[in-house]
């Protein structure tokens, strides 16, 4: 598992240099400058999250099991629901899809509480 998140991770964070290099130089101009800051978040968010999954590899390396395999799939569906909806909502201007990033939002606090979760875990056996 941790080959895996590392992998995604890195994935992740090669296509967010991509989307942050794409809204500076292909949107910018083309985007209203309020749904260019849209996009460039989902980027910011993409790209440390992509961070947090090197971070859950580790973990999974370190302190193996369900919670912090769980932390890892949360910060993936964050990625796709937080992200994914803000490039959505500032490329298609739906409003609608604005519904779905605080869900992904959750799952980013939800990876941050089970990825420190699996690390107290471990060491209250230790």
């Amino acid at each position: 598992m941790d080959r895996r998140f590392f992998m995604l991770g890195a994935l992740l964070a090669m296509v967010g240099v991509a989307a942050g290099a794409f809204g500076a130089h292909a949107l910018k101009g083309r985007l209203a400058p309020d749904m260019l800051a849209v996009f460039e978040t989902g980027v910011r968010y993409q790209l440390v999250h992509s961070l947090a999954l090197l971070a859950t590899a580790w973990a999974c390396h370190r302190w193996p099991g369900r919670i912090a395999r769980a932390a890892g799939w949360l910060f993936v569906a964050g990625i796709v629901l937080f992200s994914g909806s803000l490039y959505a909502l500032a490329l298609s201007g739906a409003r609608g899809l604005g519904i779905v990033t605080p869900i992904g939002g959750v799952a980013f606090i939800l990876g941050w509480a089970f990825l420190a979760w699996s690390a107290a875990r471990d060491s209250v056996r230790h």
